[in-house]
């Protein structure tokens, strides 16, 4: 699943040298239920915007400069695309700032923003959500940890994060990031779990998922939904909160460990949910489009597998991370 490390100058070069009008497309639209011709119009198509990177990961929109940014996990690098500027640097190192050499996918990798647009960051290396300390149209890595254990343990590699309305950041921490995996000797939790930042202090929601991933609310935020990237259990779960923030009501909102057998490439993985509750979620084979009930109304088929997507503010737009690619679907006009 990972692409040929290019040398770090390599990549500047064959970014500098594409062409801005060039388009490339791949992959197809398959629709399987009527109700996605109004999500999706007939037109669209997935469309490379950027490529040559080594895993992408963790895409956010930037209203602000109409910008997008992701994650190059292995490179601890944020990169940025905009349709005036192309393709460039954003921030680095994202996601390790120590000084003792380690191994494993150091950089950030789940992007968000707060209310009062500032950019949370899922670290990798520092095995944190942290915020940058910078201004978004001028990046530094400067970082605040906004929290680093759960009751005196270090979090493993917290992977990816939504932020609720009045600031709580709810987040993943598979053991992706270590050296090692789940077998690493510095993991200092028995399971991967799903968590709740608040007021600087990390509350434990679920911990008996095998690789928790992605996450996001559907609308009215009373229900969460996490993502398990695991072959054997390729499954999106959904979580009730009650009025104190307690969990229930744990179910299978879609089992996709079938077509994950059958070869398909990707797991369920990062994934965004509209304002109607629309779906659209990295698993395998590309994107799928489920309905907030859980229905399956179409997919994006991907030749690689897709590891997150993000809405502009409009969601007229699509961006998927799709290994060494970025993509555009425009879903309407």
């Amino acid at each position: 699943m990972r692409y040929q490390t290019l040398g770090i100058l390599t990549l500047f070069a064959a970014v500098a040298c594409q062409p801005k009008e060039t388009k490339k497309t791949m992959g197809t639209i398959e629709r399987l239920d009527p109700a996605l011709d109004a999500i999706v119009s007939a037109t669209a198509q997935p469309e490379i915007i950027a490529e040559g990177f080594e895993w992408s990961e963790g895409p956010c929109w930037i209203e602000s400069t109409k910008t997008l940014i992701w994650s190059d996990v292995p490179r601890d690098t944020i990169f940025q695309w905009s349709e005036e500027k192309g393709t460039s640097v954003y921030l680095t190192p994202s996601g390790y700032t120590g000084t003792i050499p380690r191994g494993g996918e150091m950089g950030s990798n789940g992007l968000t923003l707060t209310k009062d647009g500032k950019l949370v960051l899922c670290q990798h290396g520092d095995r944190r959500i942290a915020i940058m300390d910078a201004p978004l149209n001028k990046p530094e890595p400067k970082y605040i940890t906004v929290v680093d254990n759960i009751d005196g343990k270090k979090f493993s590699s917290p992977n990816d994060a939504v932020v609720r309305s009045n600031g709580d950041i709810f987040f993943t921490d598979p053991p992706y990031g270590l050296p090692n995996g789940v077998n690493d000797s510095t993991k200092e939790t028995s399971f991967n779990g799903v968590y709740k930042a608040s007021q600087g202090k990390a509350t434990l929601l679920v911990d008996s998922l095998t690789r928790p991933n992605g996450i996001a609310f559907l609308p009215g935020e009373k229900t969460f939904i996490v993502a398990n990237s695991d072959h054997e259990k390729a499954i999106w779960y959904a979580f009730d909160l009650t009025e104190d923030d307690s969990v229930t009501n744990a179910r299978v909102f879609y089992d996709a460990t079938k077509e994950s057998k059958a070869g398909e490439k990707g797991l369920p993985d990062g994934f965004r949910v509209d304002k109607n509750g629309n779906i659209f979620a990295s698993g395998p084979g590309g994107i799928w489009i489920f309905s907030r009930e859980g229905k399956v109304l179409g997919k994006i088929k991907l030749t690689e597998p897709a590891s997150n997507c993000a809405l502009s503010d409009d969601e007229k737009t699509l961006f998927i991370t799709n290994d060494m690619y970025i993509l555009r679907v425009k879903l309407r006009d």
